[in-house]
C-alpha cells in the first residue's frame, strides 16, 4: 500500500495551522508544520513534503522569501507550493506565482476547494516524479547501452584484429593451426627456433621446357589445376607450407606445432600428392603437355622461424635438412617419392622401402643414401593404397 502524502503547513497563526492539518488529516495525509519562513525551510530541507501550502505574511521570512529560496536550491526535488493568503489582489497573485508559488488560495479558505487543490496539485506532483524516474531510467539505460557498443566496438576491433592475424597466418599454415595459434594468443609461437622436422619438397619434371613453349595462359591454368590439388593435401594432412615457386612446393611437418607422427604424415602426404598428380599427368598428357611430379622427404633438425620486414613477413625453415629434401626431389624421376635414410627408418613398417644406393648430392660432402617409398603395406584409415611407381621413361 502507497505511503500517505506528506504536506508541510506553514503559517504563523496556530488556529489557521489547526483548521487546515485537521481538513487534510481527515484525508488520510501526513502533515508537518511550521510557524515561519525559516523553520519552513529547515523542514522542506530535511523532510522532503510533497507538497506545502505556504502562508505568505510571516515573521523572519515571508511566503515569496521562501519560494524564492526553496526554487533557488538545486538539490531539492520538485515540491509543489500552494500559497495561502489573505492577500488577494491581482498584483499580488502575480507576485506570489512569479516568486514560484503553483497556486494561489485566499483567506478564508474553502474546504471543499483547498482539497481539489491539493489533489490536483499532489497529482500533478506525481506525474512529474513518474516522470523523472522513468528519465533517470532512461539515462541508465543509455549509459549502460553506451558501455554496451564501447565494449563491443573493443570485441570488433579486437575480432577484426584476429581476422588480419588470421589472414597473414594461412598465406603459410593450414587454417586449423593458424586458428590455434591466433586463438592462444602466443606471440611468440613464431619467433625463431630450432626443432626435429620432415621436410617435403616436390616439384614437376619437364616443367621449364613446357613453359618456355607454352602460352603463359596454358602455364597458369597447368599451375592452378597442379596447386588446387597439393593445396588441398597440404591442408587436410596439416602439414605447414614453407613456399613455393612456380611448380616448386616445401612443406614442413612438426613446425610451428609439434605432431608426435610428424614423419608418418608427411610420407602420407606425399603417396596421395604421387597418386593424384599422376591423374593430372594423364589429363595433361592428353592436351600436349609432358610433365611428371617427383617428390623428396628428410628429417632431421631445422632453425625455423618468422623472417622478413615490417610489411611483409614469411615463415621459413633453414638448414641442411631443406637442402637434402630438395635435392631428393632433384633426384626422383617421374612418380617417384625418395627419402632420406631416417624417414626410410620411420615408416619401414608401414610403407614399402627400397634402398636405391648412396648417392652424390650436389651440396652434401659425402654419398647420401637414398630411399625409394612405394606403397603401404597394408590400408591405413584415411590413407588409400599407393601404385607402385614406375621409375623408367618417365620424362625428368
Amino acid at each position: 500500500m502507497p505511503a500517505p502524502s506528506r504536506i508541510l503547513v506553514v503559517d504563523d497563526n496556530p488556529a489557521n495551522i489547526d483548521i487546515i492539518a485537521t481538513r487534510l488529516g481527515s484525508q488520510g495525509y501526513e502533515i508537518l508544520t511550521a510557524a515561519d519562513g525559516e523553520e519552513a525551510i529547515a523542514k522542506v530541507r530535511e523532510h522532503l513534503p510533497e507538497l506545502v501550502l505556504l502562508d505568505v505574511m510571516m515573521p523572519k521570512k515571508d511566503g515569496l522569501q521562501v519560494c524564492r529560496e526553496l526554487r533557488a536550491d538545486r538539490t531539492l526535488p520538485f515540491i509543489p507550493i500552494i500559497l495561502v493568503t489573505a492577500k488577494g489582489d491581482t498584483k499580488d497573485i502575480i507576485a506570489g506565482l512569479e516568486s514560484g508559488g503553483d497556486e494561489y488560495l485566499t483567506k478564508p479558505v474553502d474546504t471543499a476547494a483547498l482539497l481539489a487543490r491539493v489533489r490536483s496539485i499532489l497529482r500533478i506532483k506525481h506525474l512529474h516524479d513518474e516522470v523523472q524516474s522513468q528519465a533517470r531510467r532512461l539515462e541508465a539505460q543509455a549509459s549502460e547501452l553506451a558501455e554496451w557498443n564501447r565494449k563491443l566496438e573493443e570485441r570488433v576491433a579486437e575480432q577484426v584484429g584476429e581476422i588480419e592475424r588470421m589472414s597473414r597466418l594461412k598465406r603459410f599454415l593450414p587454417p586449423q593451426v593458424a586458428e590455434l595459434i591466433v586463438s592462444s594468443g602466443d606471440k611468440n609461437v613464431l619467433q625463431s627456433h630450432r626443432r626435429e622436422v620432415t621436410i617435403v619438397f616436390c616439384d614437376l619434371r619437364g616443367f621449364t621446357p613446357f613453359a618456355e613453349m607454352s602460352e603463359p595462359e596454358e602455364v597458369m591454368t597447368v599451375l592452378r589445376e597442379y596447386h588446387e590439388v597439393l593445396g588441398r593435401l597440404i591442408v587436410h594432412h596439416e602439414g605447414t607450407l614453407e613456399r613455393f615457386s612456380g611448380d616448386g612446393l616445401l612443406v614442413v611437418f612438426n613446425d610451428p606445432l609439434p605432431c608426435a607422427d610428424h614423419t608418418e604424415r608427411a610420407v602420407a602426404m606425399s603417396l596421395r600428392m604421387r597418386d593424384d598428380v599422376a591423374v593430372l599427368t594423364r589429363s595433361w598428357r592428353s592436351r600436349g603437355h609432358s610433365l611428371g611430379f617427383g617428390i623428396g622427404i628428410a628429417r632431421g633438425f631445422a632453425t625455423l622461424g618468422q623472417i622478413g620486414f615490417e610489411h611483409r613477413f614469411d615463415y621459413a625453415a633453414i638448414g641442411t635438412v631443406t637442402n637434402l629434401a630438395s635435392r631428393l626431389c632433384d633426384e626422383a624421376l617421374a612418380g617417384q617419392v625418395l627419402a632420406s635414410q631416417r624417414v626410410a627408418a620411420a615408416v619401414e613398417r608401414i610403407v614399402e622401402t627400397t634402398f636405391l644406393g648412396a648417392r652424390p648430392l650436389k651440396g652434401f660432402a659425402r654419398e647420401t643414401s637414398i630411399y625409394e617409398l612405394g606403397m603401404y603395406k597394408k590400408p591405413l584409415d584415411d590413407t588409400p593404397v599407393s601404385a607402385q611407381p614406375t621409375s623408367s621413361g618417365s620424362p625428368r
